[in-house]
């Protein structure tokens, strides 16, 4: 299986009050880049898609991240959402690998809320929305020695990335609690305060079909089939109540991801729900991984995940 983390992202990247920030940063910038990284050598202004030079000598071992243009937006800290556009390069390439000018959408990253290279959560975390930035991330905080695509292993990473927006998103699912009064589902905790909610697996047979239950019924719009989602989520198998998966045990940040990226039963069962909601998902194996073992999951599992939709972008 690729845990749910895994599937929340695009390719070449993997691994409430909105507060949001559209200036543009100063579009003067200086296609002679300092800081020993790559020439940005077509396209230097906020918008505009670059092309960048082949990297020359030995890359930098740690992180750089020059700010080719400042924005005046808001400062992006950690469970904030980013959304960017992007190129990358390899260090000691000629073409890009990736990115999202030519597909005309933003990349949407949650700061602490795994999902992409550590290199971009560095990057991105206290910088403005409406900046430009140049960035090389060594092998450690990229790919490692592990070949993606087009991408060899050990690879030094270079990116230009647009800071489109940011979202500052609420910390819990807020609203009316739902009556939890069927015996033979899950409970899930009520608790507003940003913190895992409980969750008991009864000691019974599973249900056959997806359950996609309120436990606190939000005021926002409905998620559709083509939403980027924010949520704070765990995932517990059916059979013994064992978590398998949780982004409350990965600093309690926040995960974004297109809903149409994920597994099945979440398709469905979050499809329709409104935003600053928690739902109850109890996703049977034709909805979930099958009969493949995955991680540690067992084959043939029904899940139980507890998802609090924050945000949809």
């Amino acid at each position: 299986m690729r845990r749910l983390a895994g599937l929340l992202v695009v390719p070449l990247l993997l691994l409430t009050t909105a507060a949001c920030g559209d200036d543009k940063g100063s579009d003067s910038a200086s296609t002679a880049m300092t800081n020993g990284l790559p020439t940005i050598t077509e396209g230097a202004k906020f918008g505009e898609k670059p092309t960048l030079a082949k990297g020359e000598g030995e890359p930098p071992k740690d992180l750089k991240v020059n700010v080719v243009s400042e924005g005046k937006g808001q400062t992006l800290k950690k469970g904030d959402v980013a959304q960017v556009d992007y190129l990358g390069q390899v260090w000691d390439g000629e073409e890009p690998f990736d990115n999202s000018f030519d597909r005309g959408e933003p990349f949407t990253v949650t700061l602490g809320g795994g999902g992409v290279i550590e290199g971009w959560q560095q990057a991105l975390d206290g910088q403005k929305v409406g900046s430009r930035l140049e960035v090389s991330i060594p092998p450690e905080l990229g790919y490692g020695a592990q070949e993606q695509g087009s991408i060899p292993a050990n690879s030094t990473l270079v990116f230009v990335m647009d800071i489109v927006k940011g979202t500052t998103l609420p910390t819990s699912a807020k609203g009316t609690e739902v009556a939890q009064d069927n015996i033979d589902l899950p409970k899930v905790g009520t608790n507003t305060d940003g913190e895992k909610p409980s969750l008991t697996v009864p000691k019974k047979d599973a249900p056959a079909k997806l359950v996609s239950n309120y436990v606190i019924e939000g005021t926002g719009p409905a998620v559709k089939a083509t939403d980027t989602l924010s949520v704070k989520y765990q995932g517990v198998l059916w059979k013994d109540g064992k978590e398998f998966d949780s982004s409350y045990a990965r600093g309690n940040a926040p995960v974004s991801f297109p809903l149409a990226q994920v597994i099945p039963g979440w398709q469905k069962g979050l499809e329709g729900k409104k935003v600053g909601s928690r739902v109850l998902l109890v996703v049977p194996p034709d909805m979930g991984y099958g009969d493949q073992e995955q991680q540690g999951i067992p084959a043939k599992s029904t899940l139980v995940f507890t998802v609090d939709i924050l945000a949809v972008q």
